[in-house]
């Protein structure tokens, strides 16, 4: 059952996109799909329109986001790839709100089919039927192919002593590779880091250790984890090309500044 302040809102949407003759359905995505809500979590919601009002509608963005309820701030979503999503906090009891904005057709590519919560005809229900949604997985090769990469990167920041910039990029590792490999490793969708927590009891600790304090010798351990969680992890299959030598050399290049830093 959802919270009051989740069904005030979804009630208030609909009332919105339903008396304007430029939508054709409000959906919901998210936890509130597949039933994990809970009093910390936002909404997603998708505002299908006719493609006829597009470039109308994607200028007016804001200002419908406005008509939903008390709105306190709002961006639009380019940071994360996505123009055509509002992200919004709404109050006086806070809420995010993020409000996606597509036309039928855009619809027909997703990563999942998101409850119906009001649709003016069946043209929604009928993409359903006849398409199927599809989350993109990033491929083994993928990763393989730019982790040594990323590995000596890593190095020459810990060599010139960019610490700050160190741990942002053992950051980026472990939403880009290792959070991802171990939700797979799950059966869950790769999304970064998120219920980390819940899936990875055996890797829990050692994940934990890829989280580094303000120093070289901190920043190195956590990069060398996160280099050995990726092997432990890694897919291994007769179509995966290990990059063995890009390996070798970044893991030396990694030892080597680490070592010259106490000479």
């Amino acid at each position: 059952m959802l919270l009051p302040v989740f069904e005030r809102f979804i009630q208030q949407a609909k009332e919105k996109v339903s008396q304007d003759q430029r939508f054709l359905g409000l959906l919901a995505g998210g936890s509130m799909k597949t039933g994990t809500m809970d009093e910390y979590s936002d909404l997603d919601l998708v505002i299908v329109y006719d493609s006829a009002y597009q470039e109308q509608i994607m200028n007016q963005r804001l200002l419908i986001a406005e008509g939903m309820g008390n709105l306190l701030a709002a961006f639009t979503g380019e940071h994360v790839g996505e123009p055509r999503l509002i992200i919004c906090l709404y109050g006086p009891q806070p809420l995010h709100v993020d409000l996606k904005f597509v036309t039928l057709a855009e619809l027909k590519i997703r990563i999942e089919n998101p409850l119906i919560l009001w649709e003016r005809e069946a043209e929604i229900r009928t993409i359903f039927e006849k398409t199927s949604p599809s989350h993109p997985h990033p491929s083994p090769q993928w990763m393989e192919d730019r982790f040594w990469v990323w590995v000596h990167y890593g190095a020459t920041k810990l060599g010139r002593g960019e610490l700050f910039e160190l741990i942002d990029h053992i950051t980026f590792l472990r939403n880009t590779v290792l959070g991802p490999l171990i939700q797979m490793h799950n059966g869950q969708l790769p999304r970064g880091v998120r219920k980390l927590e819940e899936l990875c009891a055996s890797e829990l600790e050692e994940l934990k250790e890829t989280i580094p304090f303000h120093n070289y010798e901190s920043c190195y351990k956590a990069l060398k984890i996160t280099i050995q969680l990726y092997q432990r992890l890694r897919q291994r299959s007769d179509a995966l090309v290990l990059r063995e030598e890009a390996e070798q050399v970044s893991i030396a290049y990694l030892d080597s500044v680490y070592s010259s830093l106490f000479k």
